[in-house]
């Protein structure tokens, strides 16, 4: 079986050769480029299986690169940049990009984070069920269930659920979310998810206070992930 190829592209040869230890460690095909053009033009020459991204390149910003990818790509994309302010997560998110992890990264997120843009790129378009631990999502039939027991959601939370799930693992923004449930005029009316996520961890979670499943990044937006993971 063919080795996962992975484009690096990154103008910091010491982080180029961290990642491409890190990688073909862990049994990908590491190809690297050192800025936009490089980029694109590998992208469009011979398209890898992921692309792990750098914001901030000598040509241009990553931003554009997801831009331009998402314009006929669903590749793979997980963002890696020292910019860490949330301003700059949620630009690369709504551009395109699956996930986002800030430098200096550990090791087992960063292959955690590529595994999981691997495993949903590859799942794309199949069962409309996804499983979560306990927890079983069945969009076809609207229905969650946990440990075999039905949870009762209402409409408005079962489409936040049946959007995190189909993103299972993926940061998705408040914006994408807030379009996604209730309609492209939305955007910022962050106070609706915020009472909605209550309820649902509520209904979902063993301890609200304490959530295994529906998580949130500060300022950013929700991700839905699997416990065991």
């Amino acid at each position: 079986m063919t080795s996962p190829r992975v484009l690096v592209v990154d103008d910091e040869p010491q982080i180029v050769r961290g990642l491409k230890i890190i990688l073909r460690s862990a049994g990908y095909t590491v190809e690297a480029a050192q800025n936009k053009a490089e980029a694109m033009a590998a992208l469009a020459s011979r398209p890898p299986d992921a692309l792990v991204l750098d914001l901030v390149l000598p040509d241009g910003a990553g931003v554009d690169v997801c831009r331009e990818v998402r314009s006929w790509s669903r590749l793979p994309i997980v963002v890696l940049s020292a910019v860490g302010a949330e301003r700059e997560k949620v630009r690369a998110l709504d551009a395109g990009a699956d996930d986002y992890v800030t430098k200096p990264f550990g090791t087992d997120e960063l292959l955690a984070r590529l595994r999981a843009v691997l495993r949903r790129s590859a799942e794309a378009g199949g069962s409309p069920r996804v499983e979560l631990g306990e927890l079983t999502i069945d969009v076809a039939d609207r229905r969650v269930t946990r440990g075999g027991v039905e949870v009762h959601l209402t409409p408005i939370e079962f489409e936040i659920v049946r959007v995190l799930a189909q993103n299972e693992g993926r940061l998705v923004t408040h914006r994408q979310l807030l379009q996604s449930v209730w309609g492209p005029e939305y955007g910022r009316e962050t106070h609706y998810l915020r009472v909605h996520v209550a309820h649902i961890r509520a209904k979902l979670e063993e301890d609200a206070s304490r959530p295994h499943y529906l998580m949130t990044e500060p300022g950013v937006g929700y991700r839905l992930r699997d416990p065991e993971g």
